[in-house]
């Protein structure tokens, strides 16, 4: 499941816990991403049983996992987001570590859920110190005290404990799938001779269409129900499968964009489910050194403009050619520049049969 890369320019962390399994850097079956991150609702099921659960979970690279969870425990859920959200209170908290270090939680469905729920999970896909979902939980306390009790749950665990003390000293639960070990990972990093390649961003006009699709649309970083989410992913499957042509296609690919993960492994694992070869990821603002070896994860890296600021640097890493790809997003409204080099770059390594839908209200 681990792999380490090295983070660029970044002295806070200098490296990176790469899940292979996750869906966000590295392509991957969508029913294997699935799988993983059932078992962490099935850790969190047993600790929490008859208990109202409110899962958050954390962009960009958690959303998806927090959105699964939620399916399978049917239960409410949001997460956290860097983009804006029309109408909308924040609580405003950091991530030290982080490229981009802001985040926040819509206030507004915080406010309306805070009396009907017993617990607050917080879904991570790796915790290294704990300190970004403290802060929020310290946040949240002060304004609600007394309120609820707080989980974490997360793929991979690299707490030590000092850190695993602080949270057990204030009843703070901890689930998680994998221990880590950070002690070496930074060494690991500097390893690498970072002479993998680096492709610049090319935001040549695509010719690419846009087909925007409404219905059934949901905004996850808002207050959603894991049952009522799940159906509105099936619902844009089933018009992407019924517009796309799937004559003569093996291989396929499923893009997601930043924080919009969980559409695309949710549509990777429904292709999967009709008997393609499908893979999924997803766009990431991350920036991460690329190097040539065959244990480092990521060889190549495409700049790229953000679907949702076209000033925004975003990357995808390690592009191959399928028989088609579907990219995903919920940019509102969408940066052509983003489209654009997200599109030029598929069709640098041979990809010609490539498909963009965006997902959102018009409102």
């Amino acid at each position: 499941m681990v792999t380490i890369a090295k983070r660029e320019n970044n002295n806070k962390r200098r490296y990176l816990v790469v899940n292979k399994l996750q869906g966000k850097h590295i392509p991957v079956s969508g029913q294997t991403a699935f799988d993983v991150f059932d078992s962490l609702a099935q850790k969190v099921e047993e600790n929490c049983k008859g208990e109202k659960l409110l899962l958050v979970g954390f962009a960009e690279t958690a959303t998806a996992i927090g959105a699964r969870l939620a399916v399978k425990l049917r239960t409410d859920y949001m997460q956290t987001t860097r983009e804006q959200v029309s109408n909308a209170e924040y609580l405003f908290f950091t991530e030290s570590h982080s490229h981009a270090t802001e985040q926040k939680l819509v206030k507004n469905d915080i406010d309306s859920v805070i009396n009907f729920i017993d617990r607050i999970v917080f879904v991570e896909d790796e915790v290294t110190t704990g300190n970004t979902i403290m802060k929020i939980i310290d946040i949240i306390e002060k304004l609600y005290p007394d309120k609820v009790q707080f989980s974490v749950a997360s793929l991979l665990n690299g707490m030590n404990e000092e850190s695993l003390s602080k949270y057990k000293k204030r009843n703070i639960d901890i689930y998680y799938i994998q221990k880590t070990n950070h002690s070496e990972y930074t060494a690991i990093a500097e390893s690498f001779s970072g002479n993998g390649k680096y492709f610049p961003k090319n935001t040549h006009t695509s010719n690419v269409e846009i087909v925007s699709v409404a219905d059934g649309y949901l905004n996850a970083r808002r207050l959603v129900n894991g049952n009522n989410y799940n159906a509105s992913c099936e619902k844009l499957f089933d018009i992407i499968k019924s517009q796309v042509n799937l004559e003569n296609i093996k291989n396929m690919l499923v893009i997601g964009t930043e924080e919009f993960m969980y559409p695309a492994l949710f549509t990777a694992q429904r292709f999967e489910k009709e008997g393609f070869n499908v893979y999924s990821h997803s766009t990431t603002r991350s920036p991460i050194v690329t190097s040539n070896e065959d244990d480092y994860p990521l060889h190549e890296r495409f700049e790229l403009a953000s679907f949702y600021d076209k000033d925004r640097k975003t990357f995808i890493y390690n592009l191959k050619k399928y028989d088609c790809v579907i990219v995903i997003t919920d940019a509102n409204p969408i940066e052509n520049d983003g489209v654009n080099s997200l599109v030029n770059a598929l069709r640098s390594v041979g990809n010609d049969k490539i498909y963009v839908y965006r997902w959102c209200d018009d409102e």
